[in-house]
């Protein structure tokens, strides 16, 4: 029995995907999450074989924080799965260590058949990255415009999911990643990826400069 998550913020794809995987391949058991602490939660708590996240699912997912789950689950394949089929996104993708990338566009067929290659321990890459990088089909250059807005218009701590800004609130507050992981009654693996997340998003380098972004935000909204 593998157990999978499958990450999407789009409950029709998301149940769809499940649906299709378990007609083709029976012995899979799927979890389903919406968000960013959705997908922390299940991989805390099972033993999780394969994660197939979407990328642009709420919750400050981009490929840095895919690598502190990467360290932090070395057991758990990672897939992403997205509607963007740029060559480019496809081998960043790959070159920070997941196990695959599967394209919305994609058949049932082909995505069971990705399913079942990257659990059997293989790299999966879809065939439409054999086709030329300037041919039909590639979007490199609005690839690398949707990020920067992406990352430009998460630039407000609004935008943290809400056990984010718990875990922003205890590294204010000086508590160390253990003693955050037992106040919130999380994994410090998990403790670690959250405060990963939530630097990176800020744009911080260290902790009391994250505590100077939060005091700034208060000022600045409750006033």
């Amino acid at each position: 029995m593998y157990r999978v998550v499958i990450a999407d913020d789009h409950g029709l794809y998301r149940r769809g995907l499940s649906l299709a995987l378990k007609a083709e391949l029976p012995e899979l058991e799927i979890f389903e999450a919406g968000c960013f602490d959705a997908v922390a939660s299940v991989l805390a708590e099972r033993e999780i074989h394969l994660a197939i996240l979407d990328l642009n699912m709420p919750g400050l997912f981009n490929q840095q924080v895919l690598g502190d789950f990467l360290s932090a689950y070395p057991d758990t394949r990672f897939a992403i799965v997205s509607g963007n089929d740029s060559r480019a996104e496809i081998l960043k993708a790959l070159s920070i260590g997941l196990h695959g990338y599967i394209v919305k566009s994609q058949t049932d067929q082909e995505v069971v058949s990705a399913v079942r290659e990257i659990l059997a321990g293989r790299i999966y890459v879809p065939a439409l990255l054999s086709r030329p990088s300037g041919g039909p089909g590639s979007h490199a250059p609005q690839s690398a415009r949707a990020w920067t807005q992406r990352r430009m218009g998460a630039a407000s701590l609004s935008k943290l999911t809400s056990r984010q800004r718990d875990v922003l609130k205890l590294m204010a507050e000086g508590f160390s990643n253990k003693e955050i992981a037992r106040d919130l009654d999380i994994s410090e693996a998990t403790t670690k990826i959250h405060a990963a997340a939530v630097m990176r998003e800020l744009g911080v380098r260290n902790r009391t400069e994250a505590a100077v972004a939060l005091q700034n935000w208060r000022s600045k909204y409750t006033d």
